[in-house]
Order: structure tokens, then sequence, then C-alpha cells
């Protein structure tokens, strides 16, 4: 039956997602009430068939910290045999700690920093897992989300972290680990929870996440999202997004399932210009630069001209049949893009400022797109052979990747200046005689009447890459107490760039091939059955262009240029990490809580280095070792607790011939020590509080040591209230002693604060 479609008086796409939630709230929420009853007593006398991978036995409970599986059929065992770490940040987590976002989510696992970005490295999220950029190391179900973005979580049923080299499980990169976000799709059964949080800043959250079951065997669901917010402590900082993310579903609960996923974020930000480093003469090891914002860490360095806008669409297609009880083949089908525009006004150290009271505003800009499509077949399930037992997985895929960078033209430099002025940036330039573009170290004013011209800068770099890849993964069942886990896989992996232009004539170009085999070998021995002890090896590969231009280059694409633009030969071949893991899981209090631990050493043989004044070869080892600790469940019925602890001990060994000087440095943006804990206690039936501490030891910003963040504690507090079985109050205070720290560190110039104390009450609607 066709639709008639009426027309909508809104001025904006994010006003037609509030009607579309408000319409379903005020049609929708009686009929659900009504569901949900209909379901609820049916639920005792009809069970779902999930798929040849569901866990049988009672349901898991969907309020508790603690998870059992993966949701990749990649990880061919539960966590507790799994033999590497893994954790896996679960909704309620997520919604006790009030995460807005991926960086607000990954605060609760140790080892694990954000570095900042610029021009050249683009804003956005850019995690370090155990000391390496993991910044193109995100996927989304599985599948690889690239390009430079800042990932919203209302649409995100967990997150799941894996640390180590895991490029046999995702593919090239992911040198320290990876991240995987799960998304909400639709589901059995009808349910319906919205909410609004307001705090203090002028925060507005709005969210809607409904489902509602068609058929016996189809369901569809919609979350939307509305965010505006300001950010405590910090001037002129502001965040406005919004977000829609229909999701489809046909034969549920039958041998074929079919998904029609759909992701749309849109954000319009002023970005954080960060606050300056200090200038110490000279700038060493033992006296590293630390930010300093002239005395008021309000301070904001960018001007009215500053903005960020980000676009991003995903839709996926995929198909599940089980071919038999115990064998399962999946094809995924996804079409993304990812964009980027942005001008921001960066404090720049580099024009002798600082430490003589002024600051030099340097623009940084960037306009990029990212495209992806990616194909992946999945056959998974269980067989028998001479009597063991097999959990395998294995699969092909599929993707291309092409990528567009430009930038704007800023014409800071609109005032006439002296030669030897326009060296430095001094008090005396400050305000008009610079065209405002030096500003007071210790009173900018991002109002200034800046005068300068912008325009469109079309000269720029296009990146294309191609994969094509094959993978298995095995858990052996020896016996009752060992198990052996296996995974192979198989990438080829060819890109190709040029630069041109404004007027689209090719300036360089060049490509690369790269094949190579990455793996993963464990062994688990099982003294109980709820508990394991275990030892694992694992590789990753980079190989150069991995992240397309979308991201920090380790490993660039096509030789790195010298001060004259000279581009400089280079080896080109795939840098490989490998990672030694020895640990224990375990299961208690009734497989309520689960405890790990373990003991790792990450290592980097043939890192990309200079070894002279014409060329790079991968010759460079870096080494990261440590312990980690975790804890995630229950340790009474009404007593949860999410923890873990991390050690790094890094270093680089070998920096080449050009860098012997560094040898032996701490590695960038990885802390000695981080710990986190976050628990919740259920004082009564309708009452719940709870709590939190982060501890980040000091970072440093570069691997000469030479800038750095100090360390800090940062202290959260909830309380959690049900008014009547359908509404409930929440109240988040985030950075309870309103602790004045650093979160991103970057290698030169600045470091970017982190919010102030932040309070947030969400009224919660569920039916």
């Amino acid at each position: 039956m066709a639709r008639q479609h009426a027309q909508l008086p809104v001025s904006s796409p994010r006003l037609l997602a509030s009607a579309i939630g408000v319409a379903i709230t005020a049609g929708s929420a009686g009929h659900m009430v009504f569901a949900a009853e209909k379901t609820d007593s049916k639920a005792a006398g009809n069970a779902i068939a999930l798929d040849a991978t569901s866990i049988t036995g009672e349901a898991q409970d969907a309020t508790s910290y603690q998870v059992e599986k993966a949701s990749s059929p990649k990880y061919t065992a539960p966590l507790v045999d799994t033999p590497r770490s893994v954790t896996v940040i679960p909704q309620q987590v997520l919604k006790d700690t009030g995460a807005l976002n991926m960086q607000d989510a990954l605060r609760t696992v140790p080892g694990i920093t954000f570095g900042a970005g610029e021009g050249g490295n683009p804003q956005g999220d850019r995690p370090f897992i155990r000391g390496f950029d993991a910044q193109g190391d995100t996927y989304l179900d599985g599948v690889r989300d690239t390009g430079s973005q800042s990932r919203e979580i209302f649409a995100v049923e967990n997150i799941e972290v894996s640390k180590g080299p895991n490029s046999a499980i995702g593919g090239r990169g992911a040198a320290g680990g990876s991240i995987n976000l799960v998304s909400k799709k639709a589901h059995l059964g009808n349910s319906f929870d919205g909410g609004f949080t307001w705090g203090s800043d002028q925060t507005q959250r709005y969210t809607l996440d409904g489902n509602y079951q068609f058929s016996d065997t189809a369901a569809g669901r919609l979350n939307l999202m509305s965010h505006e917010s300001n950010v405590a402590g910090r001037d002129k900082v502001d965040y406005d997004r919004w977000g829609i993310a229909p999701s489809l579903a046909f034969g549920l609960g039958t041998d074929t399932r079919v998904n029609l996923d759909y992701y749309h974020l849109e954000s319009n930000d002023t970005p954080d210009s960060g606050v300056p480093y200090t200038l110490s003469n000279p700038r060493t090891k033992s006296n590293p630069d630390k930010p300093y914002a002239g005395g008021d860490d309000s301070n904001f360095y960018g001007l009215d001209r500053d903005f960020r806008k980000g676009r991003t669409d995903t839709a996926t297609f995929a198909i599940e049949h089980d071919l038999s009880d115990s064998l399962t083949i999946k094809n995924t089908l996804r079409h993304g893009t990812s964009m980027q525009d942005y001008i921001l006004t960066q404090p720049d150290d580099s024009k002798g400022n600082v430490n003589n009271g002024s600051v030099w505003r340097r623009a940084n800009t960037r306009v990029s797109n990212t495209e992806t499509t990616t194909n992946q077949t999945d056959l998974f399930g269980n067989f028998y052979v001479a009597g063991f037992k097999n959990s395998f997985s294995t699969g092909v895929e599929y993707t291309r990747e092409e990528s567009q960078k430009s930038s704007y033209n800023v014409n800071t430099d609109t005032t006439p200046r002296t030669t030897a002025a326009s060296t430095n940036c001094t008090p005396s330039m400050i305000g008009s005689s610079s065209g405002y573009n030096c500003t007071s170290l210790s009173n900018p004013n991002p109002n200034d009447p800046w005068n300068g011209a912008i325009s469109r800068n079309y000269a720029g770099t296009d990146t294309k890459a191609n994969t094509y890849a094959l993978y298995v993964f095995d858990t052996l069942e020896l016996s009752e107490q060992w198990l052996v886990n296996m995974g192979l896989r198989y990438d080829h992996f060819d890109t190709e760039y040029k630069t041109y232009t404004a007027a689209g004539a090719t300036t360089s170009k060049g490509d690369d091939t790269s094949e190579f085999v990455t793996g993963q070998f464990g062994v688990v021995y099982k003294p109980a059955e709820n508990g394991s002890i275990y030892a694992s090896y694992a590789t990753s590969a980079t190989p150069p262009g991995n992240t397309l231009g979308e991201g920090q280059e380790g490993n660039p694409l096509g030789g790195t240029p010298d001060r004259s633009g000279n581009l400089l030969s280079s080896d080109m071949e795939p840098e490989t990490t490998k990672n030694y893991e020895i640990g224990t899981k375990w299961d208690l209090l009734n497989d309520r809580l689960s405890l790990t631990a373990d003991i790792f050493r990450t290592e980097k043989e043939n890192a990309r280095v200079q070894v002279d004044t014409t060329s790079y070869e991968n010759a460079g080892k870096t080494r990261v070792q440590g312990i980690e600790l975790s804890a995630s469940g229950k340790i009474t019925d009404k007593w949860q607790v999410f923890a873990g602890y991390a050690y790094m001990d890094s270093e680089q060994v070998d920096g080449g011939a050009l860098n012997r000087a560094t040898d032996g440095n701490q590695l960038p943006n990885t802390p000695k020590n981080s710990a986190s804990l976050w628990t919740t206690y259920q004082v009564t039936p309708k009452l719940t509080i709870g709590g939190g501490a982060f501890y980040v030891d000091d970072v440093f910003g570069n691997v000469a040591n030479t800038t750095m963040v100090d360390s800090y504690v940062r202290y959260d507090a909830m309380a959690a209230y049900k008014l009547t079985k359908n509404v409930d109050l929440q109240l988040n205070v985030q950075n309870l002693t309103n602790e004045t720290y650093y979160d991103k560190a970057f290698s030169t110039h600045f470091a970017n604060q982190a919010a102030g104390r932040t309070a947030l009450l969400s009224t919660n609607f569920h039916f």
C-alpha cells in the first residue's frame, strides 16, 4: 500500500527527528504498554531459537555488568575461554556512568588513552591501545568503520575492546588492539525507551529507542538522538549533533534472518582549540613543557571563525541462514561515508610566544570524505573430527575505500608587518597590529574582530585502497581441561594516491601492494569449569597507507618528504607487531563476577625510521610490556562493579640512526599506570547509588618526552530512582571535585583540557 507523506513545516532535519520521536511517543506508548504485558504473559511458554551460536540455558541479566561472549563469530569461545584480553562495556555501564560518546565509554577501560588532532592528523577519535595508535582500528558490528569521526553511542548496545595485536580478527593495523561497536538492532517483542537529559552548561539531550514487532518473525526499531551542550570549565566550546538509526529485521526465530540497518549522524561544533604548552628553555626530557593557560584554565584561544562539521552515513544489509543446527552462513554488505569539514584555531608555540605572554593563532583546516563499501561472508558453527569438537569461523572479505582530502585558505597575515615582527608573536603585536592573529596568553578574546579572508583550497590528496582477505578461526577442545585457539588471516591490500593542485593537475602519485599473513595461537587450560589459564601469541601488520590519510601514518604511503620537499626513499613494507601473553580468567560467585589477569609483551621490530638523509627503512623497534587486571559483574545481588588496572612499561628501543637520542624514552600516550573503578549498589528496590574513580599517570606527547600532561584522578557519582514501573530519574555528577586535567596530549604546541564538574539529570521512560 502506498503511503502519503504530509508536508511538515520543519526548518531542519533535527526538528524532523524530534517530530518523529514525539509522534511515536504519543501514538505508540499505550499500545506498547499493552503489548509489553501481552509479551510478558507469553514469555514463560514461548522460547525463541536464536541461531547456531546462541547461548543456551538461562538468559543473561540485561542489567549485569558481566558479559559472557563477544558478538563476533570470529571469537569462537566464551570470553572465559578466549586466550587474550577482551573487555566488553555493556549497555548498563554506558547508562550508569552517563556516557555520551565513545571517549566517555572508553574511560572505564584502563590502558586506553586519547591523542589530540589538528589538521594533518585529523580531529576525531584517536584512541591509543597499549601505546599504539588505534585511530583506524574501530569497527561497527565487526566491519571496519573508516574515516575520522567523533562517535556517538545512542545507537550502540555495547563496546568490545580487544587488546594486543589483532590483525587476524580485523585485518590491517590493530597493532595494540581494536574497538568494536555493537549496534542496536530490531528484535522480537515490543519495547519503548525514551528520555531527556538536562544538565549544567546548557546540556540538553533527547533520546528515543523504540522496538515494534510487526508479525511473528518481523520487527522494526528506531533510535533517535538530539544533543546540545557547552563544556564545563571551557569558554566558547560547544557541541551540537543529532542522529537517527532505523533497523528492520525479518525472519526472526526462523532459519533465515535478514537485517536492514541505517545510521546517520550530523554534528556542528565549536571545537576546542586546546591549551598551549609552556616553552621551556631548553625544552628537555628532564624539563618537559606542560599546558599552561596563563592563569585561567577556561581560556579559549580560538576565534568566532572556528567550526567543525561532521556527517556519517552507514547502510548495512545482512542475511543469515542456518544450514543446520550447528552451521550458519552470513553475508554482510555495507556502504558508508564519513565527512569532516573544519577550521580550528590552534594556539601555536612556533612563533616564540607563550612564555612572553602572547599566543599565535594558527589555522588548521580540513575538508575530507571517506567512502567505504564492504562485502563480508562468514561461515561458522561447530563440527567433530575424530571425536574432538571444533568451534570454527571462516570467511572472505572484499573492501573498497576511497578518501578525498583538501582544505581552506585562511589568510591570517592581513596587516603589513616588518620581517622581524613576522618572526615572533610578541606582546606588542597583540590585537590589531597583527590582524588579531596574535593574542594574549592570559586574556584571549575569541570575539576579536579578525578580518582575514577564508576561501576553499581545492588542492588535495585522493587515496584509494582495495582489500581482499581470507580468514579462519577455530577452538579445538582436546578434552574438558585443554583447549587450543587458532586463527589465521591472509590480506591482499593495494593502495594508491595522488596529490593535485586546485586546478586539478596531478603533482605526485604513488601506489603499493602489500600481502601479509597474520595469526593468533593460544593454549587454554581449565582447572575448573568456571576458570582458565592461558598462554597466547598474536601478530598484526600495518601496511603503507593504512589509514588512507585519515589518521596519523607511522608507515605512510610513498616516500616521506624532507625539508626541501624531496621524497625520501622507503622500504614500503608493512610494519609488524607481535604479542606474547599469559593470563587467567575466572567466573566466580555462581558465575556472576568475572575476574581476569594477564601479563603481556608487545613488540614492533620493523617500525619505519629514517636511517640517513635520503632514505627510510623498516628497522626501528618499540616495546610495551605490563600487566592488566579487571573485574566485572555482581559481588552480591545488589552490588555491581566494573573495574580494571593496567601497568605499561613502554620504550623506544631503536629509533634509527638519526633518532638515537630518544632511544630508551617512554612512548607517547602510554601512561605507566592507569586504573578505573565504577560501582553501584541497590539501596532499596527503587534507589540505586554509585560512583567511580579514574586514574591516569603522566602522559608524554612525543617520543622525545619533551611535552607532557600530568597525572590525574577524576571522581564521578550517580543516583537513580524509580518513580514508577515505567519512569525513573538518574543524576550523574562527573568530575565531582572539579579537577583541572588534560585528557589529550599532542606531540607539539598544545593539549586538550577535559570538562570540569558536570551535572546531568535524566528522566527516562520505559514501556
